[in-house]
């Protein structure tokens, strides 16, 4: 176990680009960074908090969570909505994303922030499919406290965590991406389920907050595997990089550390190789920024 860099809040939504290397954000403090293949990390861009999932998208920038769901371009152009958030109704922002192969994108939005006060009372959040014509609609429901968000290889699975209810549910996908029933596929005893990811062999890389101390490996059955422990209690996210996707990132927040910058990003090898996650390609088509 590798610790390859620190001094971050609260780190999230690792996402490996095979060009540039690791892609992270820090909630807290704002910005996404890049950790390079040399291990010197720049800044993608500044300011923004509470980005909590990060996708790429074929036209050459990132879809990033929070507020809403936007499309940020590498080159520092224009900021594009691809889904606000709807407070009226319970909406107040998102957190994980994630895509299927076809480049759709399955967000989970937030009743109320789970980390910057705005005095609402917890709320349950929903389940969002956004199309490839850039439309969106709401695929599933009642979820505590949403968080990682995976497909299975063969693509007829959702993993979702539900970290209010130490649980990692399970859907199947139907041809237009609508989601089945809501179906428990692991609940955790210790620790809380936070991002996952998911492995070629099916299996699934569980990282656990609330003092988890790092990441849960789960067979495709839903039976538990094994514990890769890291020197943090508050483990936030997990995802596979590297040439052959076998380096297993993990990061970490710093609750549970004797400093407010304590979030790390560590490194080790996995047996198995990781499952690539396909670039987002929903049409850009909303307002700009």
């Amino acid at each position: 176990m590798q610790k390859l860099t620190e001094g971050y809040g609260l780190i999230e939504g690792p996402l490996w680009d095979p060009a540039r290397g690791l892609i992270f954000s820090d909630v807290l403090n704002g910005g996404v960074f890049c950790l390079n293949h040399e291990g010197q990390v720049s800044v993608v861009f500044e300011h923004r908090r509470g980005i909590g999932g990060i996708s790429m998208h074929v036209d050459g920038g990132l879809i990033v969570s929070g507020r809403n769901i936007s499309y940020k371009p590498f080159d520092g152009g224009t900021t594009i909505t691809v889904l606000d958030r709807d407070e009226d109704n319970g909406n107040v922002g998102y957190n994980d994303i994630t895509t299927d192969a076809s480049g759709r994108i399955y967000a989970g939005s937030l009743g109320a922030s789970p980390v910057f006060a705005d005095g609402r009372e917890p709320q349950s959040g929903d389940v969002y499919l956004i199309g490839l014509d850039g439309t969106a609609r709401v695929v599933g429901h009642d979820i505590k406290l949403t968080n990682g968000l995976a497909v299975s290889p063969d693509g007829t699975r959702l993993y979702h965590s539900d970290t209010g209810r130490s649980t990692v549910h399970c859907y199947e996908i139907d041809g237009d991406g609508s989601l089945g029933p809501k179906e428990d596929f692991h609940v955790f005893e210790n620790g809380a389920p936070d991002g996952l990811c998911v492995a070629e062999d099916g299996s699934v890389f569980v990282a656990l907050a609330r003092e988890g101390w790092g990441v849960a490996v789960i067979n495709a059955d839903g039976s538990f595997r094994e514990h890769i422990r890291i020197p943090q209690p508050m483990c936030t996210s997990v995802c596979f990089g590297g040439d052959d996707l076998k380096d297993l990132y993990i990061v970490s927040g710093s609750d549970g550390m004797p400093t407010d910058k304590a979030g790390a990003v560590y490194k080790t090898r996995s047996a198995v190789a990781g499952l690539p996650v396909a670039p987002a390609r929903v049409a850009l088509t909303g307002a700009t920024d």
